[in-house]
């Protein structure tokens, strides 16, 4: 992705259980009436259809998200639109650890959003909720370029758009809204005669498919060629992810530090 793990640290969650222990101290302070409020929480419990049996991890997930966050005192926080809440919940935390215990420990964060709301939560292929692992409707970036065109035909357009010549619509057509997220300003034309003559018929969806393919394949194809150089050695990958979770854990393990003797608990320094 362009990522240079020289620059940025990449870590395994798991591997740092500084951020489990911060989220126990941090459960204290959020309330579950509040936890329950939570938009982004509501609507995961709502898709996986848990009812009554929410399992207690996943209501308290934003509460380990902002141990992820401040942790490593994180002032801004690049997520999609849909994490809003999760961001606003870490600052509620930051606020409510700051003023019972009389500190400035913890860092308030920002979150920076894409100006474009298609690309801070892209919709899955079948046009439901946003594209998710869990909900089999995604583009991976580990798809080679045959997975990649089974899935852009496959995608969701205009279910009344039986014969090229009738008319389509745009909204809420996948491969459109695909296109104006991930064409560039040098397709800005192409993309609107497209949707001009798709409008007023004529314009097969085989036809607009593939043309998304060609501008898909033009993002992804050279992540994917990164990817497979990288995966010829896979030792040299997780002595990276090795790497970057001790530099991780040493960071976190000095804010947990802090976070401890401002609640009273470090009684060995």
């Amino acid at each position: 992705m362009g990522l240079d793990p020289n620059k940025a640290t990449i870590f395994i969650q798991s591997q740092i259980p500084e951020l489990a222990e911060l989220s126990m101290y941090y459960m204290n302070l959020v309330s579950l009436a509040r936890l329950e409020r939570n938009p982004t929480v509501k609507t995961e419990i709502a898709q996986k259809g848990f009812g009554e049996s929410i399992p207690t991890g996943f209501l308290v997930y934003p509460v380990a998200q902002a141990a992820d966050i401040t942790a490593f005192k994180a002032n801004l926080v690049p997520v999609g639109n849909d994490q809003k809440p999760m961001i606003e919940q870490t600052r509620e935390i930051v606020r409510s650890f700051n003023h019972a215990y009389n500190c400035d420990v913890l860092v308030q964060p920002e979150g920076i959003y894409p100006e474009h709301e298609g690309a801070g939560r892209l919709p899955g292929l079948d046009g439901n909720a946003k594209m998710s692992k869990s909900l089999n409707n995604g583009i991976y970036l580990a798809d080679d370029a045959d997975t990649l065109r089974k899935k852009v035909m496959s995608m969701y357009t205009d279910p009344d758009h039986i014969r090229v010549e009738d008319p389509g619509k745009i909204e809420g057509n996948m491969v459109f809204h695909y296109l104006d997220v991930f064409g560039r300003p040098e397709d800005a034309q192409e993309i609107a005669e497209m949707k001009e003559h798709y409008q007023r018929g004529g314009l097969g969806d085989v036809k607009t498919k593939r043309y998304l393919l060609e501008i898909l394949e033009r993002e992804l194809g050279p992540i994917r060629e990164r990817r497979i150089e990288y995966a010829k050695d896979m030792g040299e990958v997780y002595n990276m992810l090795q790497k970057g979770s001790e530099k991780a854990r040493e960071v976190a393990g000095q804010t947990l530090s802090e976070v401890k003797s401002a609640m009273g608990l470090n009684y060995f320094h």
